[in-house]
């Protein structure tokens, strides 16, 4: 198929004549979307270069041509769909049709809505005007849903039988246990509750990035204190303390930021470093973008990530090599970061290990600027 720009890609319904672009300099080329108009007469006088692109088909090969020739439609019954839908035919009262799964010739889906334009109400249809778009980005969006309804699944079973199981042995034979046996019973019910906590609360993150809704509460962060405060978390867990070491440059700048969003993102980068990585954590504290922002650096001496898994690592459901966990805790960091107005980027470490670094905005209010 040639290029869709190598002819005019709109005609002047009434003399058939390549037309321009309209009062606001509106190029159909330059729609994102397919766009098809047939005129009073039903015959296509547009046929842009996302149309052509999504048919298949040349603009010269459709202009001139009766819609239902150019674009010949069938809905996933087999049946012809300007036949049923009748535009110029049909009730007057009629403006359109809703977007649907349509099949183009050869079975290929298309996303299909239709606009009738009338000079008045009730009147004949001036215009056909039809929108047309792929289905890869929806089937993305399906298969992304799909999987994460599957993963979440996977991820609370565990726990629920956990604590279905100990909670309904220790309902039918209390009497039966030790205090200790009753204490370790009650202590994995209380894990496996925070578990499902998490679980809850990473699926609101990800409802909330992905509409671009995640709020944040800005308020004064010690980044440094904070930094210190997760390591003393993780030694106290039971890693050695000089698994952990932190630099703090001098000069940083007031951060004003989400207190409890930066305990999520440094939680998750020091507990993917503190697990997954080997030997020392460094963890660098540093002004970033002229003293406007500060930035933190979390690095390991393990065996890094492949280059080629590196683009992947702020998807969903990115686990690497190692299984366990959701494979979400990176994306939403990467969500948290940008909607304070900052970045994250992997690298490799001197020391051969992975290296995270995010910064974020001082935002300082501007009577305090």
């Amino acid at each position: 198929m040639g290029s869709p720009r190598d002819a005019d890609t709109c005609t002047d319904g009434a003399a058939g004549r390549p037309s321009g672009t309209g009062a606001a300099g509106l190029v159909p080329d330059d729609l994102p979307d397919g766009l098809v108009v047939a005129d009073e007469r039903g015959l296509v006088v547009c046929f842009n270069a996302a149309a052509a692109r999504i048919t298949a088909r040349r603009p010269g090969d459709a202009l001139g041509r009766p819609l239902a020739e150019a674009l010949p439609l069938e809905d996933l019954d087999g049946r012809r769909w300007w036949a049923c839908t009748d535009p110029y035919g049909g009730l007057r009262t009629r403006t359109g049709q809703p977007e649907r799964n349509l099949l183009l010739p050869g079975g290929r889906e298309v996303l299909v809505s239709a606009r009738y334009v009338r000079a008045h109400r009730l009147g004949p249809v001036d215009r056909v005007v039809v929108s047309l778009r792929g289905t890869e980005a929806r089937r993305r969006t399906e298969r992304s849903h799909a999987e994460l309804i599957a993963t979440v699944a996977h991820e609370l079973r565990s726990p629920l039988t956990s604590v279905k199981g100990f909670t309904a042995t220790l309902l039918a034979k209390w009497e039966r246990f030790t205090d200790d046996q009753k204490r370790l019973m009650l202590e994995t019910v209380d894990a496996d509750a925070d578990r499902v906590t998490r679980l809850i609360a990473e699926l609101l993150d990800i409802s909330r990035i992905d509409a671009g809704r995640l709020e944040v509460r800005r308020q004064p962060v010690d980044m440094p204190a904070a930094v210190r405060r997760h390591v003393g978390a993780h030694v106290a867990a039971g890693l050695a303390a000089d698994r952990f070491e932190v630099a703090v440059a001098p000069g940083l700048p007031a951060l004003w930021a989400d207190p409890d969003k930066v305990d999520q993102i440094l939680g998750n980068l020091l507990e993917n470093a503190g697990r997954h990585g080997e030997g020392t954590v460094t963890i660098e504290v540093e002004p970033a973008g002229g003293a406007e922002g500060t930035a933190v650096t979390v690095s390991d001496e393990g065996p890094g990530i492949p280059e080629d898994s590196m683009p992947r690592v702020f998807t969903r459901f990115w686990r690497g090599s190692k299984r366990g966990g959701t494979g979400l805790g990176l994306y939403i960091v990467k969500g948290i970061v940008e909607a304070h107005g900052g970045t994250i980027d992997i690298g490799r470490a001197p020391g051969g290990g992975a290296r995270f670094r995010f910064t974020l905005p001082a935002a300082v209010p501007a009577h305090m600027a």
